[in-house]
């Protein structure tokens, strides 16, 4: 989905039409929203991660196996 919305982003900054991929765009969010209220109507009610959180559990499961770190360089 973030490369959807950078695309939609480029277009408008170079000021072209951005219809096609913005509807594309839109569809991904219904689609997003119609998955976490399936969860939330199995039982889910925990709190979702966000890229924050994403980006806090790898710089922890790297830092936590030194070999992986020296690959990933």
């Amino acid at each position: 989905m973030a490369g959807v919305e950078a695309s939609v982003r480029d277009l408008i900054n170079g000021d072209r039409d951005c219809a096609e991929q913005a509807l594309v765009q839109m569809d991904l969010r219904r689609k997003v929203d119609l998955l976490i209220g399936e969860w939330k109507a199995a039982g889910g009610g925990g709190v979702l991660p966000d890229v924050r959180d994403r980006a806090r559990f790898r710089l922890v499961k790297t830092a936590g196996n030194p070999e992986r770190a020296r690959t990933r360089r």
